[in-house]
């Protein structure tokens, strides 16, 4: 027995309605049959049954097929009807059930047909009724609007029927206020991913949740960064397996980004495939396959999981700095301008620093009472100031105290603010009592600010306080392990580690974050002091070397006179190992 979604349509008062204007009446019949042959069936995949004389019944393979299919025909309906007076008008009625039937060369059969024929007797002139069965397919506001017709008692049918009328749905829009409480939560600035449930591929019985729990513990690990927001997977699961899903969970989920794949189980050792859509191209940015074992997917430290989420979390963020860098900036989403402009300052490109500050400036003329952007253009003139880049330093540190004062005026409780603050007063202002009070009041704020634990640590290591500083930023580490500046944490802790005299530790932390960004000088010096220490002198000349490449101006003098680290022991034992290492005097 086959089965299939069935549409059944049928023309109200035809036999009035022939004998009124026949050739008027069949002329509008054909020419919306015409249309339903040509233009609704191909592209939702349909087949015509047959025709009922004054109606026709319509084969599909998904509830949403056929339900789309139904809103096309009701809608050409009334094209066909223009210019006709009230009394002429064809008016259909429509109704649908999921039906199993048999068939052969001349027709189908079955209680089923017989059901969905007799739907449409319960069904007034324009609207469109559906069974319990078919209803269970559909997800509301995003199939249509739904409403409950409680049961009924349908002709030769013994038992009553529980229907539902299926309304257009609706067209989502974002009202003023939306976007505006959107961007007061920061909402507009941080893109959002739905995780599909994977489609499993296994001929074990038990494996049947696997894609389901292999989301769940994706939504997880992504959820810890603070940079993205998440979809609930009982929203997205609503959604997996239809024909437009990427285009319905953009429209009504609002995602950025779906995350979706195959999971195959061979023997005990489990394959992934997952793949990452951008929704508003439909176009796949990233794609990979991955293996582990399958009794080790639900470990607390799951290497498969954990690997994936950070690809992930990567693939995303370099499709927003090459939106960046590829698009005119009125043009780009908020969250794309803030990730690109944060990603871009921490380059060593002056063309790609210069082209961050220019995305925060439109950024902070598009959301002027948001203290991010503004924090961040601060730490943008200190970095400037740092890098020795600044033709009047002065000015830009004037700009920097500005920007800062100004964001935390906007959210005096803003954590990330109040982190840029301490930053500001760690490089430029050598005041770092000072600094370490803005960082311990972002803490108190947001104990989950990885940002404010991170450079709460990098002073500590500053100030020679290894222990602590180790122990602060394996926190900002675990805070936000999949943060898209992921490399500076690992520079950072790097510092952190020196301090402490954990030599290995700092050279396994400042490769890794070489590995994410090969340009990041800060992260060669401290690869180069701790190989010293290690007694490694060939690797620390090599490391001196790739620096001097990237930074040929630099100088120990220099670094003395900027580095945070000058009027500490700490920053002697940086200076000495790096003129062991070759550096410039």
């Amino acid at each position: 027995m086959r089965k299939k979604v069935l549409l059944v349509l049928d023309v109200v008062e035809s036999v009035r309605l022939m004998e009124e204007d026949e050739g008027g009446a069949v002329q509008r019949w054909q020419q919306l049959v015409s249309h339903v042959v040509q233009d609704v069936l191909p592209p939702h995949e349909g087949r015509m049954v047959k025709s009922l004389g004054d109606g026709l019944m319509l084969e599909f393979h998904t509830a949403q097929q056929c339900v789309a299919a139904a809103f096309t025909i009701l809608r050409y309906s009334e094209k066909v009807n223009a210019g006709v007076t009230s009394a002429s008008r064809m008016q259909l009625r429509l109704g649908a059930h999921v039906a199993g039937f048999v068939t052969d060369e001349h027709d189908i059969y079955g209680a089923d047909v017989n059901l969905a024929v007799r739907l449409t007797t319960v069904t007034k002139p324009g609207e469109f009724v559906v069974s319990s069965e078919l209803r269970e397919q559909l997800v509301e506001a995003v199939d249509g609007e739904i409403e409950d017709l409680g049961e009924c008692f349908l002709k030769h049918i013994s038992k009553p029927v529980r229907t539902y009328r299926i309304g257009p749905p609706r067209e989502v829009v974002r009202t003023a206020d939306e976007h505006a409480q959107g961007a007061v939560h920061g909402d507009a600035l941080q893109p959002t991913i739905a995780v599909l449930p994977f489609d499993v591929q296994s001929n074990e019985a038990q494996n049947a949740l696997l894609g389901e729990a292999i989301a769940d513990e994706l939504i997880c690990a992504l959820s810890r960064t603070s940079q993205l927001r998440v979809i609930s997977r009982l929203s997205t699961s609503a959604l997996k397996g239809r024909v437009d899903v990427v285009k319905d969970i953009r429209a009504q989920l609002r995602a950025d980004y779906v995350l979706a794949g195959v999971c195959i189980d061979v023997g005990g050792k489990l394959v992934l495939f997952a793949e990452l859509t951008d929704t508003k191209t439909g176009l796949v940015t990233w794609a990979e396959r991955l293996r582990g074992n399958l009794r080790d997917l639900f470990a607390a430290d799951n290497e498969l999981i954990a690997q994936l989420s950070t690809n992930v979390c990567t693939a995303m963020m370099r499709h927003q700095l090459q939106q960046a860098r590829s698009q005119t900036l009125p043009t780009l989403e908020s969250y794309a301008l803030l990730l690109g402009a944060i990603t871009l300052m921490h380059r060593l490109s002056r063309a790609d620093f210069e082209r961050s500050h220019a995305m925060l400036d439109v950024l902070i003329d598009r959301l002027p009472r948001e203290p991010l952007p503004r924090a961040w253009l601060a730490w943008w003139h200190a970095l400037r100031l740092a890098q020795g880049w600044s033709l009047e330093p002065r000015q830009d540190a004037m700009l920097a105290r500005d920007c800062i004062n100004r964001a935390l005026d906007n959210n005096p409780d803003c954590a990330l603010a109040l982190t840029v603050d301490g930053i500001v007063h760690t490089y430029l202002q050598q005041d770092h009592a000072v600094a370490a009070l803005r960082y311990a009041q972002a803490m108190e704020i947001n104990p989950n600010e990885p940002f404010a634990w991170l450079h709460s640590g990098t002073l500590h290591a500053f100030k020679g306080e290894g222990e602590t500083a180790v122990a602060q930023t394996e926190i900002a580490l675990s805070l936000s392990p999949l943060d898209p500046l992921k490399y500076y944490f690992d520079s950072l802790a790097a510092t952190a580690a020196v301090s402490a005299g954990r030599y290995e530790r700092a050279v396994e932390l400042a490769q890794r974050s070489l590995r994410a960004n090969r340009s990041h000088t800060s992260t060669l010096r401290t690869l180069t002091i701790s190989q010293v220490q290690l007694g490694q002198l060939d690797a620390a000349r090599e490391s001196m070397r790739q620096m001097l490449k990237l930074e040929p101006t630099f100088t120990v003098r220099q670094y003395r006179v900027h580095s945070p680290t000058s009027h500490y022991a700490f920053g002697e034992i940086c200076t000495n190992a790096l003129l062991r290492a070759g550096a410039p005097a």
